[in-house]
């Protein structure tokens, strides 16, 4: 199935195919990368059924997450014609201690279906809220909604079964393999969570999952340079629950916050700390409001305090149609729904850096042209396309069928003549793991210092781990994106060639 994808994502990359033979490998491709989906979901749920599956417990940014979570939703629901909203409330931290994996997998797994299931000009929304705080913990609450073709009040409780669908016919649209609820709820249970469903036949579904996580003490003050205490904030969004999540989020960061419900009141406040000589550092507008909208309302903030306050659009939707308009109106920047402390911070210093000084850099990547990249894969169809990707930025490859291969070529090569090593991770012989320890064990000084990303079919989260801790540098699953591949490439060359 990879070297199908493979060989299809190189054969779409030429430029003189006709339209009709571009349109038969677009189908290939889509059929493969479905069929990939189906063995996925079978391997997950006898992963579950083997009682292999591990529930992590480290530090993961919710905020990040969620915000993962809201761009491929909203994309899928653009591409669709469905309205996505996504709301936070009840102060959701920035940070928890957690399997933000497994409930990623959990809340995609709902809202893909959410999706398939619902047709334009239906809705999809999410919403979050930490409905308790006890013994440094927190429980939180997701609830999924959609307008589209809902249930059968006897189909309800077999949801959760396996190869289980209300319709199995031959000429269902819809299409799945049964497993995607099933495998949701052992993971939920797996997290000592809970998961309901209400749906009603034409109506539309409700699914809500509630999990505890544990809560963070992680120090939002790293790499900032602005402290949160100077920072004091009017908040003006014609939603009170919405405006109120603002405050108490911005608050438990140790930033102060005001808050109004319309331009008007938005006016007055920012008259009144004006006058006091304490103006507003940063105004967050939400876009859409009665009577004058955010745009309206930056417009009058400049006009009278011209560059004395930063503002920011908040918005739960697209602001491309906006973006010029609002610009020229005077605002600094958008940040989207819903609201994070540390993205307020972040975008703040941002717009405090901008002012002064250039923007930040993106990360630094290497020229891979002419570089030298030492490929250990056993399977040769997969070698060959991995070597007429590498080929297309001019990359010279040497190839290894196995780990025992590749270490002894390492081991006979020049010092440094290796830019980088893509490893498989199973092979005969001496796997990509034995070969990564034994390479990184021998006595050169290049040894310890040349980037070794490991690819492999498995992208489970005990995989990615165990090669990290025996010292590769990057994981890359299988199917191998040819961008993602050039990125991790140039990236890990880069900064091996500037880290003494």
């Amino acid at each position: 199935m990879n070297a199908i994808i493979g060989l299809d994502s190189l054969a779409l990359r030429k430029e003189n195919l006709d339209d009709e033979t571009r349109e038969y490998l677009s189908k290939i491709g889509e059929s493969a990368r479905h069929l990939l989906g189906l063995i996925n979901d079978i391997l997950d749920m006898s992963r579950i059924e083997s009682g292999r599956v591990i529930i992590r417990r480290e530090e993961f940014s919710f905020r990040s997450m969620l915000e993962q979570i809201n761009v491929m939703v909203m994309t899928q629901c653009s591409d669709k014609g469905l309205k996505y909203e996504c709301s936070v409330t009840g102060g959701v931290a920035d940070y928890y201690i957690g399997d933000d994996m497994k409930l990623k997998q959990v809340l995609i797994n709902i809202l893909s279906n959410a999706i398939k299931f619902t047709e334009a000009p239906g809705s999809v929304s999410l919403k979050v809220e930490r409905t308790a705080v006890f013994d440094n913990q927190s429980t939180i609450k997701f609830k999924i909604s959609d307008t589209g073709i809902g249930m059968d009040e006897s189909f309800i409780p077999k949801v959760f079964d396996t190869f289980t669908q209300e319709d199995s016919s031959r000429n269902n649209k819809y299409g799945s393999t049964g497993l995607g609820m099933a495998i949701t709820k052992n993971i939920v249970d797996i997290m000592n969570g809970t998961i309901a469903v209400e749906s009603k036949k034409g109506v539309g579904t409700t699914f809500t999952v509630i999990v505890t996580l544990k809560n963070c003490a992680h120090d939002m003050s790293e790499g900032v340079i602005i402290n949160p205490k100077d920072i004091h904030v009017l908040v003006v969004d014609d939603e009170e629950i919405a405006a109120e999540h603002a405050r108490i989020v911005l608050d438990e960061a140790g930033i102060k916050a005001d808050t109004c419900l319309n331009g008007k009141d938005a006016l007055h406040m920012l008259e009144v700390q004006h006058t006091k000589m304490e103006p507003y550092n940063l105004v967050l507008l939400d876009w859409k409001m009665p009577d004058m909208d955010g745009i309206e309302l930056a417009r009058e903030i400049r006009g009278l305090y011209d560059k004395e306050t930063t503002v920011i659009i908040l918005t739960s939707f697209n602001w491309d149609e906006i973006m010029d308009e609002a610009l020229h109106t005077g605002v600094d920047s958008f940040l989207a729904k819903p609201l994070f402390a540390s993205n307020v911070i972040g975008e703040f210093e941002r717009i405090a850096r901008k002012n002064n000084m250039e923007m930040f850099k993106e990360k630094e990547r290497a020229d891979l042209d002419g570089r030298r990249v030492l490929l250990a894969e056993d399977i040769i169809i997969n070698a060959e396309i991995m070597k007429e990707l590498l080929a297309i930025k001019g990359i010279n490859i040497c190839h290894a069928e196995n780990g025992k291969i590749a270490l002894e070529l390492f081991d006979k090569s020049e010092l440094n003549y290796y830019d980088a090593i893509l490893m498989d991770v199973r092979m005969p012989e001496m796997d990509g793991l034995e070969a990564t320890k034994a390479i990184r064990a021998l006595d050169r000084s290049d040894s310890k210092r040349v980037p070794i990303i490991a690819m492999t079919a498995n992208a489970f989260d005990e995989d990615v781990q165990r090669s990290l801790q025996i010292g590769m540098n990057a994981h890359l699953s299988k199917p191998v994106e040819p961008e993602r591949l050039y990125r991790t490439l140039g990236e890990m060359i880069w900064e091996a060639e500037h880290t003494n």
